[in-house]
């Protein structure tokens, strides 16, 4: 279980990675639903997403030994988009596995962020297999996109930045995929 002090920590070690990105009164939704409703702008980070969050602190958690080793993932977007900027920021090689479905534009932007991307498989599951064949078979570290401790520290920073705004906070909704972001918040 996570503690308030490794979100912190997490916080601590993003201060100056990330764009911050301030709570933004909704006006019509507040409106529509009776109650002052904000939005939390996480698009305008570099990546387009919060999941910069998560592979920023991940990686900066790891030992220059398993630096050296490089990084390997699966995504077929914002994680992949995430671990690549990550990984060039602190002079780390990334190999990012995304199902051959992958829209262009995704595989586009990791390889502009400085990813080499490996297409394989039809979809994440057979995109993940493959990843950590690498993770096992070159020595590469796996970078989880939502199930690591560290991962949801990172992306839970966004919920710290939410109750440091708004201490008064009632309700916090949050889109689900993986599960990262909403067990950090």
């Amino acid at each position: 279980m996570l503690t308030l002090e490794q979100f912190k920590e997490a916080r601590n070690v993003l201060q100056g990675v990330l764009r911050p990105t301030p709570l933004i009164h909704s006006p019509y939704l507040s409106k529509s639903c009776g109650n002052n409703v904000y939005l939390k702008p996480e698009n305008m980070q570099v990546t387009g997403a919060y999941k910069i969050r998560g592979a920023y602190y991940k990686i900066s958690t790891l030992t220059d030994e398993e630096k050296a080793r490089g990084l390997v993932t699966a995504s077929a977007g914002n994680h992949a988009q995430g671990v690549a900027l990550s990984g060039t920021e602190l002079g780390i090689r990334t190999v990012i596995v995304m199902p051959e479905v992958t829209p262009s534009i995704k595989i586009d932007a990791v390889r502009s962020f400085g990813g080499e991307v490996l297409l394989h498989g039809a979809n994440f599951d057979e995109a993940k297999a493959k990843a950590m064949e690498l993770s096992e078979v070159e020595g590469m570290v796996w970078v989880a996109p939502f199930d690591d401790e560290a991962v949801i520290a990172g992306q839970g920073t966004t919920g710290l930045e939410i109750f440091q705004s708004r201490p008064d906070v009632d309700r916090v909704f949050v889109q689900v995929g993986g599960g990262g972001l909403a067990a950090g918040i």
